[in-house]
């Protein structure tokens, strides 16, 4: 029986899903299974993965249900002690998981392990890496605040604290993984691997209609996580609104730089101080002011080369 179970949520992911696949192939430690969850792909994702030659791998095809209800077809046909996702557009350090797995054994009462992001576009070049933290232990107020894990593609859990919180809350499209780490937080400790291991890829699409879903979503979830959370940390409520809306401020500029995308993200800025004056206090709060102010004064080009000349991280640099 394998070990780790390994499940991949693929949907249309044809130009993808092979280099997904060997990323998890290619892990140093191999005593794995790996599941894709084919979520009514309508494209060759199903065709392409059937080619590979390996007997860990298994591919199970439903109807479309989103990313959620894939990641749930997925733990009900996973067999191994503990249970990682990967979404079948990113990929893995070859070390993830056995330093995730090593990290769980050194700590036997920990129930997830997780790792920093580096996140590159679709050529592959490096966008930027995710700062570091270093949230250990009882991450469930620093959870409550920020999804410090960022992404679908990180943790390593084991299987009974999977089984113990359950499905994936399939209502949201944004924020779902963010959600369930939120009720493995409130049950059991979090590990980290002080290393850059997931490698995140960040789409070209437009922002506007994306960032208007992705903020119906994430308010959502935070107005209904504070509905159950014990009273000695509902003051957080208003820092976890102010971080969110600092983060749709960033969206905004990520994908397009036109004079719509820069006033939105101001008025999302905006809003995040109201929230939170503190806010202003945190480094990320005033880099990115400071970026917005010249935006406004600066063509757009000028800016954009000035922030990639200041940020320009290699993979090998943070792996």
């Amino acid at each position: 029986m394998p070990i780790v179970s390994v499940i991949i949520p693929a949907y249309n992911a044809e130009k993808t899903i092979l280099a997904t696949l060997e990323s998890v192939q290619k892990q140093t430690f191999s005593d794995i299974e790996l599941i894709v969850i084919d979520d009514g792909s309508t494209d060759r994702t199903v065709d392409l993965a059937n080619t590979l030659q390996d007997s860990r791998l298994k591919v199970f095809s439903y109807q479309n249900g989103g990313v959620s209800v894939a990641r749930n077809r997925g733990i009900q046909r996973a067999i191994g002690d503990f249970i990682s996702f990967i979404d079948a557009d990113d990929l893995w350090m070859p070390d993830k998981l056995q330093l995730q797995l090593e990290a769980l054994q050194r700590n036997p009462e920990a129930g997830v392990a997780y790792s920093w992001t580096t996140f590159v576009d679709e050529k592959g070049a490096v966008l930027y890496a995710q700062e570091p933290v270093f949230h250990e232990g009882n991450v469930y107020p620093q959870l409550l605040i920020e999804n410090f894990i960022l992404n679908g593609s990180n943790v390593l859990i084991r299987r009974q604290f999977v089984e113990a919180v359950g499905d994936f809350y399939a209502p949201l499209k944004y924020a779902e993984d963010w959600e369930f780490y939120i009720r493995l937080a409130a049950i059991c400790t979090f590990v980290l691997v002080p290393k850059h291991q997931i490698i995140y890829l960040r789409s070209s699409q437009s922002a506007t209609s994306k960032v208007d879903v992705m903020e119906r979503d994430i308010v959502a979830h935070i107005t209904r996580v504070f509905q159950t959370v014990p009273p000695e940390f509902q003051s957080l409520k208003s820092r976890s609104l102010a971080c969110a809306y600092r983060y749709f401020s960033q969206q905004y500029i990520s994908y397009e730089l036109t004079d719509a995308a820069v006033n939105q993200a101001s008025q999302k800025l905006r809003k995040a101080v109201r929230l939170e004056p503190k806010i202003l206090l945190d480094k990320n709060t005033q880099k990115l002011a400071i970026k917005l102010v010249l935006m406004q004064l600066l063509p757009y080009k000028f800016v954009s080369n000035l922030k990639k000349s200041l940020n320009k991280p290699s993979l090998n640099s943070h792996s």
